[in-house]
């Protein structure tokens, strides 16, 4: 069964790496739909690892611990991805003029 493990040291480097730039890529086009298709592919990552656990057969239940730590991982990308979007979405309003998608975190924004 494969198992895109992204709790592997050098998986998990190379993904925050490439978010890290998909942020600074979308912070500087000003546009929120480059962290928003980060979060959405996320997002999947996280319903298919918790179906391949579900599914999990039993002579790969020694697996459990190693999906586990990818859900959890996948836990922490996606909130790193959806303040982000936020954080980009606010950029992108305040360029256009025109009202931000949630407003409700403007006290975090005057502190970034």
């Amino acid at each position: 069964m494969f198992i895109f493990d992204i709790s592997n040291i050098l998986n998990l480097i190379l993904m925050l790496i490439a978010t890290i730039l998909l942020i600074f890529l979308a912070q500087e086009l000003k546009k929120s739909y480059i962290t928003g298709i980060a979060l959405f592919a996320y997002l999947i990552l996280l319903i298919v690892h918790a179906g391949q656990m579900i599914t999990l057969p039993a002579e790969f239940r020694d697996m459990l611990p190693v999906l586990g730590r990818c859900i959890a991982i996948d836990f922490v990308f996606i909130f790193i991805t959806f303040f982000a979007y936020l954080w980009v979405d606010d950029i992108e309003a305040k360029k256009m003029q025109k009202k931000s998608l949630d407003n409700s975190l403007d006290w975090l924004w005057k502190n970034v």
